[in-house]
């Protein structure tokens, strides 16, 4: 675990991890479902969760995206700890006023790192990954509260992507067999 709170991953567990069957962005069926929401919208964990993620945020970084929806509230929490430029990333650009993809400061030719809630298949990173490549931003690093991808792969190695998680699955699993223990 990349967190120096031991008790996060149990906090985010028993707050998110809900039961049932759900179908994911990714069009997989699960029947668990990690409501990120319900962290993000605690300002107390969710600035935990924040205060970890600013460990893993490379240094170089010169701007943090946050992606639609999810990332924003967790890109602004840490923007506001590192003083870090903050950009929230549109799942497309609009398509009416200034037509952005990223609302706030020119991105062009900035190391931007990008933030999301959690990673499964890594589509929308993927896809803002590209899209603020092709506008002239240096994407190398995603940041995430939760990992949930396959232990040991990275779904975003086709487009050169690290990522960098505070929590993964196999931690969130734990903590919960801890809890029922």
């Amino acid at each position: 675990m990349t967190t120096t709170d031991d008790s996060l991953a149990a906090d985010i567990d028993a707050c998110c991890r809900l039961q049932g069957e759900f179908t994911l962005r990714s069009g997989q069926v699960s029947t668990e479902y990690f409501d990120k929401y319900l962290f993000e919208a605690d300002p107390l964990l969710l600035a935990r969760v924040a205060r970890e993620m600013v460990q893993i945020v490379p240094q170089d970084t010169e701007m943090l995206g946050g992606l639609e929806m999810g990332g924003i509230p967790i890109v602004t929490a840490i923007s506001q700890i590192t003083g870090t430029p903050a950009l929230f990333v549109r799942k497309k650009a609009k398509e009416y006023g200034t037509a952005k993809l990223a609302e706030g400061p020119d991105f062009t030719g900035k190391r931007v790192t990008l933030i999301e809630d959690v990673i499964t298949t890594g589509g929308a990173v993927r896809d803002a990954t590209v899209a603020l490549r092709e506008r002239g931003a240096t994407v190398e690093v995603v940041c995430c509260a939760i990992d949930r991808s396959p232990a040991g792969e990275n779904p975003l190695a086709d487009v050169g992507l690290e990522i960098r998680s505070v929590l993964t699955k196999a931690e969130l699993d734990a903590a919960r067999s801890v809890r029922r223990g």
